[in-house]
This record gives structure tokens, C-alpha cells and sequence, in this order.
């Protein structure tokens, strides 16, 4: 893989630090299965966190078309993977979401992307839930959008309290969404 200058000063500098973690970890970074690991985790993190350097606005937007359609739309089951801003550790599972026409539709592969986009930052569940239904909402102008994510954080099942069986859900809505009557439907037909 090539990287732009930039982006090669970032790895360089990245991977000075881990050397140096690795070394207060009591390891030594010059040995020869850690020789080349500081580079590693810099170019893996550089990959990681790539939505920073991307427009979830302008992905969505670039399909966009003008249709009379006025019926829950849902893209679920959106497999994501994010690294948790507290531990840096990832967390990962499924996003479910849906949104109702307001006479724009998008590409239904862009849903996943901005999911990507919102994924591939330091993150919290809940903050990313609402930034993914913040950017159908204001790209679309849809009459509502719903998001449920479904997850499993390694800060949780790794350390702390070690709990392998947890799952953490969070939802966000808007519009149509606030009437019990449509989130449930939309639940009903994400659990089948």
C-alpha cells in the first residue's frame, strides 16, 4: 500500500510512540518479533481511524434520486467494527437503520459506508448512533430516520468487569420514528 508524504510523516511519528510503549511496557522494541510492530500498529491505526479524513455528508449524497416512495426503508444488519475512545479497544456488531422518503432515496450501499465513515473514528456507541442519524437526517431531509446499534465491547469482555456475554444497544430517532407505532414496526422487522 502506498501513502501519501502525510500520511507517511503520521506512521513515522506513530510508530516512534509505540516503540517508546513498548519500552515502558518492559518490552524491547528491538527484538526480533517486535522489530517492525511499532510500524504495524501505526499503519493499522492509520486504517482504523481513516473516517476522519472522510465526508459522510458527501457519500450519501452522491446518490441520491427523487422518488415518490413514502415506505420505511431499512439496510440492517450493517456488520462495523470501532475502536472505543476510553480503552482503545475495539467494540463491534451490527447497525440497523431506516428512514422514510420525504421523495429522496440514496443508493441503499451508502448507508453502510457512512456507517463505516462514523465506525473508523475514536468512538462511543451512543455518540455514534446519533452521528449516523444526524447525517440521514440532514443529507436526506427523510419524514424519519431510526438507528439501533447492537454491540460488544473488548473494554468490557477483556478488563473491567470481563463480561463475554454483554450486549449493548443503543437507538436514535427522529420524525415519523417518535410515534410508538413505527419504532416498533421497525423493530419487528429488524428481529426477523
Amino acid at each position: 500500500m502506498d501513502f501519501t508524504p502525510e500520511q507517511q510523516t503520521t506512521i513515522d511519528a506513530l510508530a516512534y510512540h509505540y516503540s517508546e510503549i513498548l519500552k515502558l511496557l518492559g518490552e524491547d522494541p528491538t527484538r526480533e518479533g517486535l522489530l517492525k510492530t511499532p510500524q504495524r500498529v501505526a499503519k493499522s491505526m492509520l486504517f482504523l481511524t481513516k473516517g476522519y479524513q472522510q465526508n459522510p455528508s458527501e457519500i450519501l449524497s452522491s446518490a441520491i434520486f427523487m422518488e415518490d416512495y413514502k415506505q420505511m426503508v431499512i439496510v440492517k444488519d450493517i456488520d462495523f467494527y470501532s475502536m472505543c475512545e476510553h480503552h482503545l479497544l475495539p467494540f463491534f456488531g451490527k447497525v440497523h437503520v431506516a428512514y422514510i422518503p420525504n421523495h429522496a432515496i440514496t443508493g441503499l450501499s451508502k448507508i453502510p459506508r457512512i456507517v463505516e465513515v462514523f465506525a473508523r473514528r475514536l468512538q462511543v456507541q451512543e455518540r455514534m448512533t446519533t452521528q449516523i442519524k444526524e447525517c440521514i437526517q440532514q443529507t436526506l431531509n427523510p419524514l424519519g430516520v431510526m438507528v439501533v446499534i447492537e454491540a460488544q465491547h473488548l473494554c468490557m469482555q477483556m478488563r473491567g468487569v470481563e463480561k463475554q456475554n454483554s450486549i449493548t444497544t443503543t437507538s436514535d430517532f427522529t420524525g415519523a420514528f417518535e410515534a410508538a407505532k413505527t419504532r416498533e414496526e421497525f423493530i419487528s422487522l429488524i428481529r426477523h
